[in-house]
């Protein structure tokens, strides 16, 4: 609720057992009956299987789902919602190719690339690899902080971003005066 409060337009779940920032079906279904109309829910998943899928879009209500593992496009498409395929910009990935394999998402979802780490690393990437005219398809994460989000927007343009350890007082803790911070940092890159 703080990060509504404070001006975000989506809130992510992510249900994905070994992250520090794993939520249960309860609680997620518990947060998401408090939330106010337009508020995008999002559902994070790494490689989940199609019954694990269903069953949290079955008792929660989700309008998003993004996927961060080694999904391929048919497999994001069928489970009936709209989806966000993440790009860990390792080296070497070629983001048009990526954006035409992908062109059945909503929107890329761009992060940092750490080995064995899905997501969520607190790194960041050289920003200067994202193409200009893709900037409308981008949701920027990775190593976003109330620090750098102004300058981030700045350069990059992106449709949104995404942001989970830069606004936390220890993993999976999130500090509400750092959420203010970041999201005063939004409106000042969009200025």
């Amino acid at each position: 609720m703080a990060a509504i409060d404070a001006g975000a337009d989506a809130l992510g779940f992510v249900f994905y057992p070994p992250s520090p920032r794993n939520i249960g079906v309860e609680q997620a279904r518990h947060i998401v009956a408090q939330l106010p109309p337009f508020v995008t829910t999002v559902a994070l998943f790494v490689n989940a299987g199609r019954e694990d899928i269903a069953d949290v879009v079955k008792q929660v209500k989700i309008d998003l789902l993004q996927f961060h593992g080694n999904e391929c496009p048919d497999y994001c498409a069928q489970h009936g919602r709209p989806w966000i395929k993440a790009i860990r910009m390792k080296d070497g990935v070629d983001l048009p190719k990526a954006d035409s394999e992908y062109h059945q998402a909503a929107a890329l979802l761009l992060d940092a690339y750490k080995p064995g780490v899905p997501g969520g690393t607190g790194d960041s990437f050289d920003w200067e690899r994202i193409p200009p005219e893709m900037a409308g398809r981008i949701v920027l994460a990775g190593g976003l902080t109330p620090e750098n989000v102004s300058s981030a927007i700045r350069r990059v343009h992106p449709y949104a971003v995404d942001v989970s350890g830069g606004v936390e007082a220890a993993k999976g803790i999130k500090d509400h005066h750092r959420i203010k911070q970041f999201m005063r940092g939004v409106q000042l890159g969009e200025e």
